[in-house]
């Protein structure tokens, strides 16, 4: 791979909606050794629009033609999931690493296709399960298995709930992230499987899930409630339950240990709050703007002869989707979706 003794990755988007504004796309700018070369997006434009607020030289309204450019050194992939095997495997095939949005793709057999294509291939994959390198989310990790400060983790209960937003009633906007042909499910697998992942990065693979879901408000195809259970290879066991019709927005995860307990939201800069016998103390930690910029800059540091610096991101994707998948399938099959089973 040519880009591997380069000095600068160069990188193009494909799908440079609203996640790319703020999220991502201005990291491929900022990280050291790393440019944002070309955007890509169907609608020609918003794909010059996006180009030329961001500064970027190049713009393209095929993925084809974008993935073909030799100023491309790799892809990152950020349309909805139902397109990103599509992507994927033509960046692979072309021989330019590839950094996927989450969820990794619609079902785990499609981000099995993409691992095994990019290990056939000796090209890199990637999945944007980026809040494991928050800053926050090491402070856990540091207080769970550095200090012990709850002793020995051995359960752990997530509530995700949030109001019903009316964008997803209007029948007109038809919104993907609530249609499951192209989202692979509604919102918990949109912003659950963020979750899941972390609990993936923290305690090791879940190796058991099952659940419930159901559409209890109708507004939307896809389900608006789930309840599951788990468990980890290591004998720990969870539970969670999500639901996208609440009247307050509440995230919470607690962690039960034999000496205290931690608890931490997924999203936003809340404190994290440790209670043991020693008392309860609070940690504040905010969030970088640029949300994903900590984890491009490992990514980055990996095309660039750094091994192992992206933490297993395309094996534990794979993971965070079949979890999913096991949690959806009986509603899936119910309700006639293709997706999983």
């Amino acid at each position: 791979m040519s880009s591997a003794h380069s000095k600068t990755i160069r990188w193009g988007i494909i799908g440079c909606g609203d996640v790319t504004e703020v999220k991502s796309g201005p990291a491929f700018q900022k990280v050291e050794g790393s440019a944002l070369v070309a955007v890509m997006r169907r609608d020609g434009d918003k794909a010059r629009d996006y180009a030329q607020r961001h500064g970027v030289a190049k713009w393209y309204d095929d993925g084809q033609a974008l993935v073909d450019d030799p100023d491309v050194d790799a892809v990152y992939v950020a349309t909805p999931p139902s397109s990103h095997k599509h992507y994927a495997l033509m960046a692979i095939a072309a021989g330019k690493p590839v950094y996927v949005e989450k969820p990794f793709a619609v079902d785990a057999a499609e981000c099995e296709a993409i691992v095994a294509a990019g290990r056939a291939a000796n090209v890199p994959v990637f999945v944007a399960y980026y809040r494991r390198m928050l800053p926050r989310f090491h402070k856990v990790r540091e207080l769970l298995f550095d200090e012990r400060a709850i002793g020995t983790p051995r359960s752990v209960h997530h509530v995700h709930t949030a109001p019903h937003n009316p964008r997803y009633s209007d029948p007109q906007s038809s919104h993907w992230h609530v249609r499951p042909e192209i989202s692979g499910g509604g919102l918990f697998v949109d912003i659950g499987c963020h979750t899941l992942n972390i609990l993936d990065w923290l305690f090791g693979p879940i190796t058991r899930a099952s659940g419930h879901a159901s559409n209890q408000r109708g507004s939307y195809p896809a389900e608006d409630s789930v309840a599951m259970a788990f468990a980890f290879g290591n004998g720990m066991v969870g539970t969670g339950l999500w639901n996208f019709d609440a009247l307050q927005r509440h995230d919470l995860t607690e962690v039960t240990g034999d000496a205290g307990r931690l608890s931490f939201a997924t999203f936003g800069d809340g404190p994290i709050r440790l209670e043991n016998a020693a008392g309860v103390r609070e940690f504040h930690i905010e969030n970088p703007r640029t949300i994903q910029q900590p984890l491009i800059e490992t990514l980055v540091a990996e095309l660039h002869g750094q091994p192992a610096a992206c933490l297993d991101l395309a094996a534990s994707g794979v993971r965070t989707t079949w979890v999913m998948d096991q949690v959806l399938r009986d509603y899936r099959r119910a309700t006639g979706q293709q997706i999983g089973l």
